[in-house]
């Protein structure tokens, strides 16, 4: 049966619902989020409690546990910061409690998949995954065919096939017997790889592809500037970086 795994929604309602919309037209009906529910974006709560609705897994990110107190926000940069700060001013006790609750790894046995947020590899520590040597390191740190991640808001497809080659796709890629994945599925709140459409990952019938879908970008925007949250965070939106 299909399913979808989603990351980074960052509090961006307008991207998280017409995610859930083409998922809705496509049949999905099996949806994984990856963690950070929050952070950047003005409307935290209402994608937490749609994300609840939605979503059969809900992992926690370092936004989220920076929201709720469980990592020092410190080394997050000056917007990061001040965005987490204008989140914990706005969100629910519930809410808080909710993001204190999801864990930061998860691996569902219907479907043999490995969820983290950042990396396999001490995922509390919300390493990253940028090059094939990261990759190669990590598959050595779960044991299902397929690990999703997310954190960097890059979106690749890797493949170790089973002569131990590394193999990086961009946008599909066969899932074939007795090859391991590590699939980063982007962002879809907050693309930074030169796309600004919401990003999320859909396999189906052994294909992996990573989906794009275009979303009101400008609402999303407008309510970030009431809300005053940094310039620097409402202008990425446009060009996705």
């Amino acid at each position: 049966m299909a399913y979808a795994v989603i990351s980074d929604v960052h509090s961006n309602l307008e991207a998280i619902r017409t995610v859930f919309e083409d998922l809705k037209r496509k049949k999905i009906k099996d949806v994984f989020s990856l963690g950070d529910s929050v952070g950047y974006g003005a409307e935290p709560n209402e994608c937490i409690e749609l994300l609840k609705t939605e979503c059969k897994v809900i992992l926690a990110g370092n936004h989220d546990w920076g929201v709720c107190g469980l990592t020092d926000i410190a080394f997050f940069n000056e917007y990061a910061r001040a965005a987490i700060e204008w989140t914990r001013d706005v969100i629910t006790e519930e809410n808080i409690a909710e993001l204190r609750s999801f864990p930061v790894k998860s691996e569902p046995k219907e479907k043999n998949i490995t969820l983290v947020h950042s990396t396999p590899y001490q995922p509390e520590q919300w390493h990253y995954l940028f090059r094939l040597s990261d990759a190669e390191f990590n598959f050595r740190h779960f044991d299902t065919d397929i690990c999703f991640i997310g954190h960097s808001h890059q979106p690749v497809i890797i493949e170790k096939t089973p002569s131990g080659e590394l193999v990086a796709y961009k946008n599909t890629a066969s899932v074939r017997y007795g090859s391991r994945y590590i699939i980063n599925v982007g962002s879809v709140g907050q693309p930074r790889d030169g796309d600004p459409r919401a990003c999320y990952a859909v396999v189906d019938e052994g294909k992996v592809e990573i989906a794009r879908i275009r979303y009101d970008i400008e609402a999303a925007q407008t309510k970030m500037l009431e809300a005053g949250l940094p310039l620097p965070l409402i202008e990425r939106l446009s060009s996705g970086v």
